[in-house]
């Protein structure tokens, strides 16, 4: 796979613990960012016939539902760094769609030139270390007149649901490296202005933002167990926990169920979050 060399510790992530602990929350990752997947496959609009680049497919969920609607045809070409996340895509691909996986950086990927209809992604498009240069490249598979849609997350504040959980778990184990609001991470894209400029200085235009604020039952209805299983699994805080002893994880998982506690209602621990749905046009 080629690659822009900035991108090699998010490539070596993906690689490593972050898609192992990704694809073992599979199905916890898909029910919970379901909602956002459900309005920004809406807004993305795919039609029967379309050709649509998935970027950060990951292990292909939704890139199933885009060739849904593009069959029988339309193409998707799902794109990730992560050979553990493509292999268990290309395990569910049902047969007979209308969809491909391929293993790339998509900041120097060589996309066929002036084909695609659509750039998608969910939550996959925050983790470059030159976004600028990602767009662009990017941008050189599409068509004239073609659309962009994709999902990413707001500033930390307005995720209670990743960051309580992170702050519990900070009283036990080690900070993570602190990260400008600009490096690549989850919330690297969380200003407006910045991603604004970072897709218009790539070429787009018509560029849009729509707030979404959610709620996020950690539980998924099963409880307060269930809540800090899933805590522990996903987002800021499994990075946090990665490699260290037992005990200290058995402790930043007793704080974080003390403090997910006092959002229990019944069976469901439901905390706040908030995300951009993107869209923009290719002049």
């Amino acid at each position: 796979m080629s690659s822009d060399d900035r991108n090699a510790k998010e490539i070596a992530y993906w690689n490593g613990a972050g898609g192992q602990r990704w694809l073992a929350a599979a199905r916890t990752h898909d029910a919970l960012l379901a909602p956002v997947a459900g309005l920004l496959l809406e807004r993305a609009a795919a039609r029967p016939g379309e050709v649509v680049l998935d970027i950060g497919c990951g292990y292909g969920a939704v890139s199933i539902a885009l060739a849904r609607q593009v069959a029988p045809d339309g193409h998707v070409l799902g794109v990730d760094v992560s050979a553990a996340l493509l292999e268990r895509a290309r395990q569910l691909l049902p047969p007979g769609l209308p969809l491909s996986f391929v293993l790339g950086d998509a900041t120097v990927h060589a996309f066929e030139p002036a084909r695609a209809d659509l750039l998608f992604s969910r939550f996959g498009v925050m983790f470059f270390a030159d976004p600028g240069r990602s767009f662009a490249n990017m941008r050189a598979g599409l068509r004239a007149g073609a659309r962009v849609a994709f999902a990413c997350w707001r500033e930390p504040r307005a995720n209670p649901w990743l960051m309580l959980p992170l702050q519990q778990a900070y009283q036990h184990v080690p900070p993570l490296p602190e990260a400008g609001p600009e490096d690549p991470g989850q919330f690297s894209f969380a200003s407006e202005r910045r991603v604004r400029g970072i897709l218009e200085g790539a070429g787009f235009n018509a560029v849009k933002f729509e707030p979404l604020e959610l709620s996020f039952d950690l539980a998924e209805g099963r409880g307060l167990d269930a809540a800090v299983e899933t805590s522990v699994s996903i987002g800021p805080v499994g990075r946090a926990l990665d490699s260290q002893p037992p005990a200290l994880r058995a402790a930043a998982a007793a704080s974080i169920r003390a403090a997910l506690a006092r959002y229990q209602v019944g069976e469901k621990v439901e905390l706040p979050g908030a995300a951009w749905i993107v869209t923009a046009l290719n002049p």
